[in-house]
C-alpha cells in the first residue's frame, strides 16, 4: 500500500502483534480493508471485548447503563458515563458485541438527550447545558458503537443549526421556541466557555461526528453546517492552530501534543481525522498538517504519546513521550486515508 512508504518502519506489523488485542482489531479494521464478514476480523472483535480495554470499562457499569452516578452522566471527569462512553467509542466498542453497551447508549439518551435535541451536562437535564464538545463527541460516539435510534437525528439537526445559526434565536431571546444558550451561544463553534468565539476544540468534535454520516443522511442544514464548518477550519493554516484564543494570546500548546484518548482537548491530528473523515484529507490546505503528522513518527515509524489521561479514567494506554500503539493508530489512519 502506497501510504506505508511514507513510514520510517513497519509500524503496522507493531500493531498488529497479539499483546494489545485492542489495537489489533482496529488496525485489522481501519488500516488492512477486510471486509466486514472476514472471519479474522471478526475473531479480533470478539477478543479485543474479552481481553482488551473494552471489558475493564465495562465492568465498572451499573446495571441500569450508568458509571459512577447516575443522570446525565458528565460528572465526574473523566470515569462518568459520558466519559466512559466516549472512550470506549474509541476503543472500538460494539452493540452488536456486548449487550452492555447497548444498554448504555439506550441509557445515555434517555438521560442526557433532551427534546430538542442537546446532549446535557447538567444533572436537571435543561437544555441549557450543551457545548460543542459534548455535542459532538456523543453523537460521534453514539454512532461509532454502532447504535440507531431516531431521537439522533434531533441531536444531529440541533448541532448543524448550532453551526449555521439557521432557525436559532440569540440566548437573550428566552421566549424563542429554539435559541442558543450560555456556552451553545453562536454560530460557527462559538462557546462560552471560550468567551465566546468560536472554539476550534469544540469545532473538531463537531465535524467528527458530521462524518460518521453517509452522504445520504445529509441534510441541507447538515451540508451547510460541514461546508462552514470545514471554511472555518481551513481558513487558517491548521499547523498554526490559530484559532480564537478567548482567554489567552496564543493557542494551547496541547494542539501539538498526539495522545489518547481524545476527550475535549483537541489536537492537530484531531482536526487531520475530522477533515480527511469528511472527504477534505487531499485538500492542499491541510498539507502542512499533514507534513506535521507525517514528521512526529520516530525512526521506527511509531508516534509517542504526548498528552495522556493516566490515572484519570478506568485504563491507562501508556507512559508519556514512549512510542504508544493508540496515537500510532490515529495517524496511521489520517495517513491511509489521504494516501
Amino acid at each position: 500500500m502506497s501510504w506505508q512508504t511514507q513510514l520510517r518502519g513497519d509500524s503496522v506489523s507493531w500493531l498488529l502483534e497479539p499483546d494489545s488485542p485492542g489495537v489489533r482489531y482496529l488496525a485489522l479494521r481501519d488500516l488492512m480493508d477486510l471486509p466486514a464478514e472476514d472471519a479474522k476480523l471478526k475473531s479480533a472483535r470478539r477478543l479485543a471485548h474479552k481481553e482488551g480495554p473494552i471489558t475493564e470499562v465495562l465492568s465498572h457499569m451499573e446495571e441500569a447503563g450508568y458509571w459512577v452516578k447516575a443522570g446525565s452522566g458528565y460528572n465526574p471527569k473523566y470515569r462518568s458515563t459520558v466519559w466512559s462512553m466516549i472512550l470506549l467509542a474509541q476503543l472500538g466498542a460494539s452493540v452488536h458485541e456486548d449487550a452492555r453497551i447497548e444498554q448504555a447508549c439506550k441509557y445515555l439518551v434517555d438521560h442526557a438527550l433532551t427534546e430538542g435535541g442537546q446532549f446535557t451536562a447538567i444533572a436537571s437535564g435543561a437544555p441549557s447545558g450543551t457545548i460543542d464538545c459534548l455535542q459532538g463527541n456523543l453523537c460521534w460516539s453514539l454512532m461509532e458503537l454502532g447504535y440507531e435510534h431516531p431521537r439522533l437525528e434531533s441531536a444531529y439537526e440541533w448541532m448543524a443549526m448550532t453551526v449555521t445559526g439557521d432557525g436559532i434565536a440569540p440566548k437573550e431571546d428566552k421566549d424563542a421556541p429554539v435559541r442558543y444558550f450560555a456556552y451553545k451561544c453562536g454560530p460557527t463553534f462559538a462557546c462560552g466557555a471560550n468567551n465566546k468565539l468560536p472554539c476550534a476544540w469544540g469545532g473538531c468534535k463537531v465535524m467528527m461526528a458530521f462524518g460518521k454520516l453517509s452522504a445520504k443522511k445529509q441534510t441541507p442544514v447538515i451540508k451547510k453546517a460541514i461546508k462552514q464548518g470545514v471554511d472555518f477550519f481551513l481558513g487558517v493554516d491548521p499547523v498554526t492552530a490559530d484559532y480564537p484564543n478567548g482567554n489567552t494570546d496564543k493557542p494551547s500548546g496541547n494542539w501539538w501534543k498526539f495522545g489518547f484518548p481524545v476527550f475535549y482537548v483537541s489536537d492537530i491530528l484531531q482536526i487531520a481525522e475530522a477533515l480527511s473523515a469528511l472527504g477534505y484529507g487531499k485538500d492542499k490546505r491541510l498539507a502542512n498538517a499533514i507534513k506535521f503528522i507525517r514528521e512526529k513518527q520516530d525512526e521506527n515509524g511509531r508516534w509517542l504519546m504526548e498528552y495522556d489521561y493516566s490515572g484519570k479514567t478506568w485504563v491507562d494506554f501508556g507512559v508519556k513521550k514512549k512510542p504508544n500503539k493508540w496515537v500510532t493508530l490515529r495517524a496511521l489512519r489520517v495517513l491511509k486515508a489521504v494516501g
